[in-house]
Parts: structure tokens; sequence; C-alpha cells
């Protein structure tokens, strides 16, 4: 009995050292299987990343697939700046409502500060026994397990991959820490395939704006709408939320400025006798002309009005044009908060400015040659009128003259007469006219009193409604002083704002004559005329200024051809030499 015993525990013992060598296999093949399936899941996370050529797209698959492959609760991707410090953090498992309620994201104090200090894997079972824990601000939800793993592009730190409380166990392992530190890997070259596209983009788009630019400039557009058109690509590509320009003279000073986008109103027609306490200035001193602010309401080279920067931080300028031959200043800026402006947002921005600046001078030059076109077509016309035009009519009214004593008739010799006068007075006016075109203004003197005429008659067009008829007799720039054609203008801009105010004119011829040592000025309207009862303090002006020459003023309803007013100021010439 007892033999039969032993027979059957030894029979017993085979079998269960079988059943533990199958536990065992099986134990293995599980494990197998689950490698297996976890190496699977990282090179379905590798390619999925390398697909995107979007970068926050990037950076949202990269936290994604990490926290998905090592099984954790929550997950971040903290981009690290030129300062040292978290520009960007992206977390994965807070909700908005529980974020909103966190307040500010993390900038890279504690433990997240811990790898960019040190840029090395860490892992740790519990986060607020290490030396570098700060804590968790309120409403953060509880952390302890957390595995921290560095990303590289070119050998240069990226930013950090933060994994924290693992599912369904106290600490992440040693695989965990393989299998992120291989994501990490092909996130830095998915990281930067998306930079070089997004270089790539941004170049394309800046050539794309500065080709634009050009055409327009050269098609003949007014050069502050192009520019104005100028402001608002460059803030749309370099993602900006405000640009201005800046138009330079050659002392420095600040001749005027567009703006555009959020807060542009007081940064708009920005006069100064100097740039030096601008942003402007501080572009100016730069080798290359570039400068990359961080916080450029604070900056300590912006001292002149410096309110108007209030709550703009990042910023950046660059010069449009050398120190020899300098456009302007183009600067963009963010909103306070909004990170600084990176390489790739910027490195095409002196390539720009360069082609903006050609354009701005091939712009000029190309209406300097047509300003030379037209004059030489001036003198030609001068020279037909002269050569043609006078000598006929001066023949035609010797012709009509040498006929006088051969008519008999009253009434025929009458108008035989006027014809003559009229060919006397046509001609003077094509005098008049050959003089002004062959008057060629010299660059850098004071504006001759036809051309002065002509800015304050148009000038008037958009009060009025309309443009006024304009007709110029006479010497105007040689026989008129200095100080008379300042009344001149005077008079025609007083005498034009009465007929805005009062007239409801449709219509309004200006002549201004110099004729047998007197200028008149004549402005006659079409309106309801000057009632009785209006004070005329307007008119009073104008008879105090006639007076003062020595002249009159005389202001009378206009009969024909139709209702109105007509006002004629006189003085003699020799009246004022100054």
């Amino acid at each position: 009995m007892a033999r039969k015993d032993t027979e059957s525990v030894s029979a017993r013992m085979p079998r269960l050292k079988l059943d533990e060598l199958l536990d065992e296999l099986q134990a293995r093949i599980g494990e197998v299987r689950g490698t297996r399936d976890r190496l699977n899941g990282l090179l379905e996370a590798v390619m999925s990343v390398g697909r995107e050529l979007d970068l926050p797209q990037v950076l949202r698959g990269i936290v994604e697939a990490a926290v998905t492959l090592v099984d954790a609760e929550y997950g971040a991707l903290g981009v690290i700046g030129g300062d040292r410090k978290l520009s960007a953090f992206l977390p994965i498992g807070i909700d908005d409502r529980r974020r909103a309620q966190i307040g500010a994201l993390p900038s890279g104090h504690g433990i997240l500060g811990e790898l960019i200090r040190n840029p090395r894997p860490l892992r740790l079972s519990e986060l607020s026994e290490h030396p570098a824990s700060y804590g968790f601000p309120a409403h953060h939800p509880p952390m302890h397990s957390f595995l921290g793993v560095p990303i590289r592009v070119r050998e240069e730190v990226f930013g950090n991959l933060y994994l924290t409380e693992k599912r369904g166990a106290a600490d992440f392992d040693s695989e965990d820490e393989a299998v992120v530190t291989t994501l990490a890997v092909a996130a830095g070259i998915a990281i930067e395939n998306a930079r070089l596209y997004e270089e790539g983009r941004l170049r394309e788009q800046w050539l794309a704006a500065s080709a634009d630019l050009t055409s327009a400039l050269l098609s003949g557009a007014e050069e502050s709408q192009v520019l104005d058109g100028m402001l608002e690509r460059a803030v749309d590509i370099a993602g900006a939320d405000m640009g201005v320009f800046y138009l330079v003279g050659t002392g420095g000073e600040l001749r005027g400025s567009l703006a555009r986008g959020a807060g542009s109103d007081a940064h708009r027609d920005v006069v100064l006798p100097s740039s030096e306490g601008t942003l402007a200035a501080a572009a100016l001193a730069e080798e290359d002309g570039l400068v990359n602010v961080a916080d450029v309401e604070s900056d300590e080279r912006v001292t002149v009005q410096p309110e108007r920067w209030r709550g703009f931080g990042p910023a950046v300028a660059v010069t449009v044009g050398t120190k020899e031959r300098l456009s302007g200043v183009l600067i963009l800026a963010r909103r306070t908060g909004r990170a600084p402006f990176a390489g790739a947002e910027i490195s095409a921005l002196p390539g720009f400015a360069g082609q903006a600046a050609l354009a701005l001078e091939l712009a000029d030059r190309r209406r300097d040659a047509e300003q030379v076109v037209l004059l030489e077509d001036r003198d030609r016309i001068a020279r037909d009128l002269h050569d043609l035009a006078i000598q006929r009519l001066f023949a035609t009214g010797m012709t009509l003259q040498s006929a006088r004593r051969f008519i008999e008739h009253p009434e025929a010799l009458d108008r035989l007469s006027r014809a003559i006068d009229d060919l006397d007075a046509t001609i003077k006016i094509i005098r008049s006219t050959i003089f002004g075109l062959r008057d060629h203004e010299t660059p850098g003197t004071a504006p001759r009193l036809r051309s002065r005429v002509v800015t304050a008659v148009e000038s008037a067009a958009p009060t009025l409604g309309f443009a006024p008829a304009l007709r110029m007799e006479g010497l105007l720039d040689t026989d008129v002083p200095p100080g008379m054609a300042d009344e001149v203008i005077a008079v025609i801009g007083e005498a034009l704002t009465n007929v805005a105010r009062h007239a409801r004119a449709r219509a309004v011829d200006v002549a201004v004559i110099v004729e047998d040592g007197v200028l008149a000025v004549t402005v006659s309207d079409d309106g309801r005329g000057i009632p009785a009862n209006r004070p005329r303090s307007g008119l009073r002006n104008l008879a105090e200024r006639a007076h003062r020459l020595g002249g009159s003023l005389s202001v009378f309803a206009r009969v024909e051809p139709r209702s109105g007013t007509v006002l004629e100021w006189r003085v003699p010439l020799a009246a004022d030499r100054r």
C-alpha cells in the first residue's frame, strides 16, 4: 500500500513541474506579445508624428503618442525659449475648465526647470520628494509618478516631454523610459521637418509679398497705399498684432508714419525732429539694421512717447534701405504675453525690407524719368505754341487790322475791332501758358505762385464737393512779389471757404490775372448769393487785405450766364515788393 502511494506522488511531481513550465511559458509568451504590441505602438506613433508638417499638430501628436505608449494619465510638452525658460507649454489630460482654474501655464521653474538645467531622462516615484519640487498651484490635480525626457533637434534641446501618473502602477519603469526616449528621437526629426517646412512656407510668402510690392510700385500705384498694403502683408506673415512704417529723412528725422493692426491709431502720422529714443533708432544703430526686442513696453531704449507701446511685448524692427539711401524703418509687434519672434519667423524679413527699399528706389527713378518726359513734352508744346500758334494769330490780327480801313459799315467795324481785341487777349493767354510750361521749379526752392494757386484750388475741392475751374493769365511767377503771393493764396482760400459754407453752389470759377500792373483775383459762383442780413466777417478780412496793399474788394451779384456771386480782389503790383 505504501509503495502505491509513493508511486502516486512520483507521478504527480512531473505533472506539477510541467504545469509550472507551461505557466512560465505562457507568461513569457504574454511578455513577448506585450513587447511586440508596444513596439508596434511605438512604430505607429513614430510614423504618425512623422507624417505631419504643421508644427503645432506635430507637437500635440508627440504628447498624445507618449501618453498612450506608457499609459500615463497626464502628459505635456514644454518648448524651451531663448531665455532658458518655457516659451510654450502643451498639456494633455487636463480639460479647459481645470486649466482655467489653475491659471497661468508654467514657465520652467521647479521640477520642470530641472530638465531644462539637466537635459537627461528623469524618473521619479514621488514628485514631491525631489529637491527641485515646488509643489502644485491651487486646483492642480495630484501627481506622484513622473517621467521626463528631453527632445533634441540637431543636438540642440528643443523641449521636454513630461509624463505623470502611470495607470495601474506606482512608477514608470525602465522600459517606459526607453520607449519615450525612442519616441523623443523620432519627435526631434519630425520637429525639424516641420520647422524646415514652416521656414520654406514663410520664405515663399515673403518672396510673394516682395514681388507684389515691387509690381504695385512700378505700376504707378499711390505709394502710401502700396506701403499700407505692405504693412498688412507683413503683419499677417509674421503673425504680428501691429505693423508700423516710419518714414525717415536724410537727417534721421521721422517725417510721418503708417500703421496697421490693433492699437495702430497711436502710431499713425508720427512726426519727430529726430529718431532718437524710438525703436527706429535702435534698428538704425544695428550693423545689420535688425533688432529683436522681447518686451518693447519696458525697453530702456524707447524713451520718446513710450506710452504708445503700452500693451505690447515682443517686437522686431528692420531698416528699409541703406544708411546712404534710407527710406524708413518697418516695425512689427505682438501683444504682451505672446511668444517672441522666432528666427524662422523673421529670417526672411531683412530680405523683404531690402526688396522693398529697391522697389521704392525704382519707383522714384521711374517718377523722375516720367517727370523728365513731362517737362520735355511741355517744352515741345510751348515751342510749338510760340512758333506756330502765336505767329499765326499775330499774322491774322495784323491782317484784320489792315482790313479795317476798307470797312465802312459801323457795326461791322465794331465787330472787327472786338475780334482784334479778342485775338490780342488770346495771344496774351497763350504767352502766359508758354511761360508756365517752360517755368520748371528747381528742387529745394519754394513753390512758385502758379503751382501754389493750383494747390489751393485743388485743396478746396473736397469741401466744395467738386473741382473749381481755374484760369491764370500773365507773368504771375515773375511780376508778383513773394509777400503779395502769400496774400493771393490766403484770399483764394478764404473766398472758396465762404462759397463752401454759404453759397450752395454747383460751380465755381477762379481767375488770377496779372495785367497792366494790376493783380486781380476773381472768384465767381452760381450759388444763392449773399443775404443782406448775414455777417460779413470773412469779406471784411479780404477787404482789409486789399486795403493794406492799396487795392480794393468788390462783391456783386452775377446775372449772366447764370445767377450767383462775383468776388473781385484787385491790388496794384507796385504796392508790395517784399
